[in-house]
């Protein structure tokens, strides 16, 4: 058992029905001069007026960047750190996707601290305390807006970024359930199952801990509950409310305990097929919770335990068998489609699957994971998950 742990997270969190409305009262707490990061759907959707309405109410001035997409790249940083410069901008709000949020914190780090994207929290060291960052999620998957992380693909070498420092903690996030009410249904899949993976991987983890493990296992109780109601009948808002909370206790225990395989593998899929992220992990747990079965047989049987209550009483074999079970039924609900049917060129993938493998060995995070692959077992599970059929229960043998 370690001998202590550490736990970091924003240091206010503003969640529930209406809570948006506190945002110019907040905004105005850390700053006067505002750089709005988001994207054009959040604006089509009145989201962004609806921020800049807050900010009205409190004299406080604003600039705007809504260029960030699907996939935040270290040009959409670049601009809009180019914006805030110029504009001398003191405080940065994000809302939408984790996207939007992602590219926030990068700018906010930039703001105060020399360098390249990539390159901080490790070549170049973090000295200074970013800009003060408040971030407001719309749809309930990353939770990014209480994580110490931020993904950015280098658009020169096609590699998505992973980089982790406290200095990428939002100083607030404001969770409102509303805000997830326009989330299409495919997007609520991809989101709901991103959050099934951080909180899977955060339980599994080598580096969790009992509160993480804690807050891991309260998020998969809820998405496993919930999520169906939401993909189905968008309009559900105690489902929502239940996924959005569930969204950041993930984010909370993989932001302390870290991701592991299946991130790990998804991130060269996004970066090189443009597949989005929550897409590219429900493509890869199931298979990756197969491959990892005989190394972390009582960490799933205890979530058996939870998604599957009244079958408590069988072994832990057979209970991380139903849990796996039980996540491909809801992956298969949710049709979430394997690379193949995505339209992930097959050629190509071929010509790159070994890159893919590097890269994701690379990032560090399967280090974390019970059963840590070598590059050739990678490539394999990569393989399989091309074709991989969410329906029959399959062995992984590598």
């Amino acid at each position: 058992m370690k001998e202590f742990s550490e736990f970091r997270m924003p240091k206010a969190v503003f969640y529930g029905q209406n809570s948006l409305s506190q945002l110019g009262r907040l905004t105005a707490e850390h700053g006067s001069k505002v750089l709005l990061v988001s994207d054009r759907i959040m604006e089509q959707l009145g989201h962004v007026k609806r921020c800049i309405e807050y900010f009205e109410q409190h004299n406080l001035t604003f600039v705007s960047y809504l260029d960030v997409n699907s996939e935040p790249t270290d040009q959409h940083v670049t601009e809009a750190l180019h914006l805030c410069e110029i504009e001398k901008c003191d405080v940065i709000v994000a809302i939408g996707g984790g996207s939007c949020i992602d590219a926030a914190k990068a700018v906010a780090v930039l703001a105060t601290n020399e360098g390249y994207i990539g390159d901080l929290g490790g070549k170049t060291s973090i000295n200074k305390d970013p800009l003060p960052l408040i971030a407001i999620p719309t749809t309930a998957g990353t939770g990014s807006e209480v994580t110490n992380v931020t993904v950015i693909t280098n658009t020169q070498l096609d590699i998505k970024m992973m980089i982790k420092h406290h200095a990428f903690l939002p100083s607030v996030a404001i969770v409102d359930p509303s805000l997830t009410l326009s989330t299409p249904s495919h997007v609520t899949a991809a989101t709901g199952i991103d959050t099934l993976c951080h909180a899977i991987e955060a339980y599994i983890s080598r580096l969790s801990q009992p509160l993480t493990q804690n807050m891991a296992a309260a998020a998969i109780e809820s998405v496993m509950k919930y999520l169906r109601t939401a993909y189905q009948n968008g309009n559900d808002l105690e489902a929502r409310e239940k996924m959005a909370i569930a969204s950041m206790q993930a984010g909370l225990a993989f932001t302390n305990a870290s991701v592991t395989l299946v991130h790990g593998m998804s991130r060269p899929i996004g970066a090189l097929f443009h597949v989005p992220h929550g897409i590219s992990n429900a493509m890869l747990l199931p298979a990756v919770l197969e491959f990892t079965k005989e190394y972390a047989i009582d960490s799933l049987a205890e979530l058996g335990r939870i998604i599957a209550p009244n079958l408590k009483a069988l072994s832990n074999k057979e209970l991380a068998d139903v849990t796996i079970k039980e996540i491909k039924q809801l992956c298969a609900d949710l049709k979430i489609p394997n690379m193949k049917a995505w339209g992930v060129d097959e050629i190509k993938f071929k010509q790159v699957v070994e890159k893919m493998a590097t890269d994701a060995l690379a990032s560090g995070s399967p280090g974390n994971n019970p059963r840590v692959p070598t590059l050739q077992e990678m490539i394999k599970l990569y393989q399989h998950c091309y074709n991989y059929d969410f329906q029959p229960a399959q062995t992984i043998n590598l």
